[in-house]
Formats: structure tokens, sequence, C-alpha cells
């Protein structure tokens, strides 16, 4: 197991010397060996190891024994230990989540946030190979794409990606269940069991303990292996895609909208992925079956309706995705913006990123002003607008509502109310699709600059 770790390690280039992980123990089986597993690998790969727990409050005392078990098997190996929690239930019922998706969400903006305040460099999770295979198979069932085919990713970059990147990695995809426990017997390890694991309420556990094994016995023994390998073939194909996507899209989508003649002279693929990526940005959800449907309007005109309050429309030679219900209701987002660095927001389908840059005459950006360094924190905050803010774009007169700025643009309701400003000690200093503030705006030297991009599909 451990050999087959390290090879791992190595291949993703997931860490390297110097970096600060914090292993994510839950107390289970699998955390618990992947602490003992970097524990003695540590010294080899010259990295520093801290424990972080979240308890999601589901299972009464029971989440608190883990937690206890967890604190002592830091306390024993002499590990920092960061810790959060959540009452899950709560969050799920506000957010209209199922638990388990609800789970991982708050645990993972806790995991976020460390890596972003800078704790840690790194953050292990314990998926392994049987993980991956169950991942891959619930999204077949219930019906995906090629990107759905890509599984759990070896690595989650959060903020820039550069040499030494920071975030969430998964050294264990290539390890079976059944080879951990063997481990955790063979080290005398103990572990805690989740009494909900066996519970055949819930999807996943029924595709683990039903389905899957019926599979294997009835059709094909090797059949984690089997979904394990897909998922390394459709990530593989799926980067390749992205990038193709990444450069078409510029071309095709102008103004919020796609140039339909452009996207036609696109091979089918690319069309898809073109409208996918289009109706993330509107903030919609864009399956195969309106995918076609949309295809097959295009050389008319009309409209189709999507899920969640959205709708495709074709007018001319444009198409567009807009919301058309009040129940499209957006949600805020507030996240940290480094001097350099970059963020990604999901709601509007973009990356935000900070440039630093010499203004000078001659330069690709003599005609842009940017935001004078000397006068900016090391961070920003990049949010959507709030009722009450005000901008003063350069070569305006005076600061205006945010909300008058952007009704100058007649944007669809849920893009108008996500629109990303980026605040330094309370005022705000860029708004996307406008020149930056009058008072911080310089021409000459040292200077900020901020831009977007489209996020492109299966990036992760």
């Amino acid at each position: 197991m451990l050999r087959t770790l390290h090879s791992f390690v190595e291949k993703h280039a997931l860490l390297r010397p110097g970096d600060r992980v914090g292993v994510a123990v839950s107390g289970g089986a699998d955390s618990v060996a992947l602490l003992r597993a970097l524990l003695q690998l540590r010294a080899e790969l010259g990295i520093v190891l801290f424990v972080v727990h979240f308890n999601h409050k589901l299972r009464g005392e029971e989440s608190d024994r883990d937690e206890a078990f967890v604190r002592n098997l830091a306390s024993e190996h002499n590990l920092e230990i960061h810790v959060s929690e959540g009452d899950t239930r709560q969050f799920a019922r506000e957010k209209e989540l199922s638990l388990e998706a609800a789970a991982r969400e708050l645990r993972y903006s806790y995991f976020g946030k460390l890596v972003k305040d800078g704790v840690l460099d790194k953050i292990a999770t314990a998926h392994t190979l049987d993980d991956q295979a169950e991942t891959v198979l619930l999204r077949i069932i219930r019906g995906t794409g090629t990107s759905g085919l890509t599984g759990i990713h070896p690595r989650l970059v959060v903020g820039p990606k550069v040499a030494d990147w920071k975030g969430i990695i998964r050294p264990l995809l290539l390890t079976r269940r059944s080879e951990i426990e063997s481990y955790l017997c063979e080290s005398h390890q103990e572990w805690c069991t989740d009494s909900t694991n066996s519970e055949t309420v819930f999807t996943r556990n029924r595709l683990r303990h039903q389905l899957l094994p019926w599979i294997a016995r009835d059709f094909n023994p090797e059949i984690v292996d089997s979904l394990a390998n897909l998922a390394e073939i459709a990530r593989a194909e799926d980067e390749f895609w992205s990038s193709e996507t990444a450069e078409v899209f510029v071309r095709v989508h102008r103004n919020q909208q796609i140039d339909v003649p452009e996207l036609l002279k696109l091979p089918l693929a690319l069309q898809r992925r073109v409208l996918r990526l289009a109706a993330i940005q509107a903030g919609a959800t864009l399956d195969s079956h309106h995918s076609e449907r949309i295809l097959d309007l295009i050389g008319g005109a009309g409209k189709i309706e999507l899920p969640n309050g959205f709708q495709a429309v074709l007018e001319g030679k444009s198409l567009r995705f807009e919301a058309n219900q009040p129940m499209a209701k957006p949600c805020g987002y507030s996240f940290p913006l480094p001097i350099p660095g970059e963020v990604e927001l999901a709601e509007l389908g973009i990356r935000v990123r900070a440039v630093i840059t010499e203004l000078r005459a001659g330069t690709r950006y003599n005609n842009e002003p940017g935001l004078g360094l000397e006068h900016l924190p090391a961070e920003l905050l990049v949010r959507n607008w709030r009722p009450g803010d005000r901008f003063w774009p350069t070569h305006t007169r005076s600061a205006k509502k945010v909300k008058e700025l952007l009704q100058e643009k007649h944007l669809p309701p849920r893009e108008r109310a996500l629109w990303p400003v980026a605040v330094a000690s309370d005022e705000i200093v860029w708004m996307r699709g406008f020149p930056v503030c009058s008072k911080l705006a310089v021409r000459q030297g040292k200077a900020v600059l901020i831009e977007t991009e489209p996020l492109t599909p299966g990036r992760k």
C-alpha cells in the first residue's frame, strides 16, 4: 500500500518538500490509514503533517466519540490538530440539499479556508479506488456526460495554479479498501466505524453493498478496476476538450450571447461543450437532453424551459440563457483574492485574476488604466454587489449606485444579482465590465490589473 501511495503522489506531483499537509481524518478506516501511511512516508517526502477534523453533528454521541478518537490519535503522534463543526441538518434545510451534499459543502468550505488563510498548503482526503468506482457508477446511473465520467480528481487546486499550488489531494485513489483494512490490522491500529455506513437508505450505500457486489459476482469480477480505469481515461480526454473549448468560447460567446452561425461551424462535441459553459456562466443547469433540444431548435426561434427557473432563448442569430422565474434565486458569495493570485467563481462560471504589471507606453496595457499597487492591501475581497454599494469608474464624473450601473447593461436578473466587484477596505476598487476605480487608477508604474476568463468544463 505504501509503494502504491508513494508512486501515485509522484505521478501526479501531489506533494513538494516543505508542504504543510493536513490529513482529513474522520476516524474511519480509510482516513486513519492515510494518516498512518503519511506518517511513515513523511521523512522521505519531506512534508510536515497536521490533522484536520470536521464534526458534522449528525450522529449525536457517536460524532463526538469520533472527534475524541481523532484528537487522541493526533496527540499520540504529537501532531497539531485543526477542528471545526457545523449543524449539517440545519444547513441542508437552509440550502435545500441532501445531507450528504450539505456535509460535503461544509467540510470542503472548512478545508478551503485553512488553505486560503495560509494555515496549510495541502489537505489530503482518503478517497480510495473503491470510492472512485462508486462515484463513476453512480453518475452513470443518474445520467452524465463525459466530464462526469472523470470521477474524483487526484487534486483540487485552490488559488493560483502555479508550481507551488495549494489545495486538496487524494493520495489513495489507486488503493483498494481491502488493502487499507489489511494495512491497519497489520499495524494493530484501531479505527471508528460509522453506524450509518451499513444503512441502505442511502443511495451510495445500496450501490456499495448491493449493486457493485452483484455486478462483480454475475458480470465482471474486476468491475471496480474497470470503472476506475474509465475515470482515468475520461479525465485525460476531458482535459483535452476543456482546452479546446476555452479557445473557441471567446470567439463564439460575446455580450453574454452565443453567436449561432459561429457555433454551427464547430464539431458537435464542441457545440455541446460551448452550450454547457454558456449555461454555467448564466447560472443555469444544462443536461444532455436540453442540449439536444436547443441544437434541434437552431435554425428557427423560440424558448426552451430549463431546470430551476431558467430558459434558453433563440432569437435570430443569437442564443442566450436567462432566468424566467423568481425561483431562480441567486446566492451570495465572498472570496479573498490575493495580489497576485486568482479565485474561481463557480456561481458565474468565471475565474478572476489579479496580475501585477509595469504600465508604460508601448505595452499591451498602455491604454488600460490599472490600480496603483502601493495603494492596495495584499488581498482584495471579491464578492457579489450588495444594495447600497457605490462605485466610481474611471472616466466618469462621480460615483453612482452599482444598481444603476448594472441597469444600464440590461442583464438577466440572476446575472445582475451575482455581478462581481472587488473590495479594499470596504471600498469597491473594481467592477466587472467597467474601468477601475477613478481615484486609484494609474497609467504608469507598478499596477494591478484584474482580469476575468471563463472556467472550462472539467477543470477541478
